[in-house]
């Protein structure tokens, strides 16, 4: 068979049959454990903290997506980030985009550095080559960033890191592999908080490392199992279940989000508007911090809440919200004041969301 086009790939990459009834969808396999029916034999299964079959089949299909070796389910994105980060000894330095996620930022100043791992922040895809040090093992890229919508040349990033021996780490959770396959551009290791656009429905947590060699793949499969931190075969169900419609519903929010992003630039009490050209994610700067906070509690069909990626438009504080933890000098350095909103555009009709900032945004 040719190479399946992405589309098809959602519902039916890495398919695999795990009984004899002729389900086409993959079962629950809701077990701790797998009888065996000898010593020394069994079905390939032993225990659901290595592997299950639900499990399986949903790191089958976001290999599959990817373009990737091995794909691992975890709990949540930040218990990937964990384990990734276990990879790395005493003394170690990585360079990472100056804008991070707040939750991935609070894991390395407050787990990582106190591991002894040091960290340089990017700015430009430009200064890369400046920031490696001898100790320097590897580069931790956000593109576009979470909230600044900042983007890098990862393709270029790529030719530094394999000229000077280091491992690229990219995360995708704003594009997906729908706009953008990191693996294909060089990438050692994808991350994803699957909660968001992979899961699509605001209704699990998840968190994925898509790995591009075998040898990668087995070292982490190692501390997978030893950290326990493994994906439920409900969620597994659940993020699988999404994946079938992530083509429709990126294809959706991304023309969605060109609409209200052109909205928004037009818009009188509307400062600066960030939108990356691609995707459903954009943040923006009101004229001031009173508005900002007025119109949070104005919204009648834009929940003001956590989280992106779902089939619900959520709109975010950034400030009080995903980074929260940061300090408020390093976040005005990086420009989340009270001024900046995020918004993270649903499968709704555009209108109506437009609508509603609108009457929002009147002050």
């Amino acid at each position: 068979m040719n190479r399946m086009k992405f589309d098809t790939l959602c519902v039916h990459g890495g398919r695999k049959t795990y009984d004899n009834t002729g389900s086409i969808v993959t079962p629950i396999f809701q077990t701790a454990t797998f009888a065996r029916g000898s010593v020394g034999g069994g079905t390939g299964y032993d225990y659901s903290r290595l592997q299950n079959p639900t499990r399986e089949q949903l790191e089958l299909r976001i290999a599959a997506l990817d373009g990737g070796c091995d794909a691992l389910a975890f709990s949540s994105g930040m218990a990937a980030i964990s384990v990734l980060m276990e990879m790395f000894e005493t003394g170690g330095h990585l360079i990472i985009s100056d804008d991070l996620y707040g939750g991935t930022l609070r894991f390395f100043n407050n787990v990582s550095e106190k591991k002894g791992l040091s960290f340089s922040e990017l700015s430009e895809t430009e200064d890369l080559e400046k920031l490696i040090r001898i100790n320097t093992k590897a580069v931790f890229i956000e593109t576009p960033t979470n909230p600044m919508m900042k983007t890098f040349d990862l393709k270029k990033i790529s030719e530094i890191t394999r000229r000077r021996g280091l491992m690229l780490i990219v995360d995708n959770t704003f594009l997906t592999p729908y706009f953008q396959r990191p693996i294909d551009l060089g990438a050692d290791a994808v991350v994803y908080s699957g909660t968001k656009y992979l899961a699509g429905h605001n209704d699990t947590l998840a968190g994925f490392l898509v790995v591009n060699n075998a040898e990668l793949s087995e070292k982490l499969r190692f501390l997978y199992k030893t950290t326990g931190s493994c994906l439920s075969p409900l969620d597994s169900w659940l993020v699988l279940r999404g994946l079938k419609t992530l083509h429709l519903r990126m294809e959706r929010q991304n023309n969605s989000a060109q609409r209200i992003a052109e909205f928004l630039y037009r818009h009188p009490n509307v400062e600066k508007a960030l939108y990356p050209g691609i995707g459903g994610m954009i943040s923006f700067y009101v004229k001031d911090e009173a508005l900002a906070r007025a119109s949070l509690e104005k919204l009648n069909l834009i929940y003001f809440a956590e989280s992106l990626g779902g089939v619900e438009t959520l709109i975010t504080y950034p400030m009080t919200q995903t980074h929260a933890d940061i300090p408020c000098a390093d976040r005005e350095r990086k420009g989340i004041n009270g001024k900046l909103l995020r918004i993270s555009v649903g499968i709704e009709d555009p209108d109506d969301i437009i609508s509603d900032l609108n009457e929002a945004l009147k002050g």
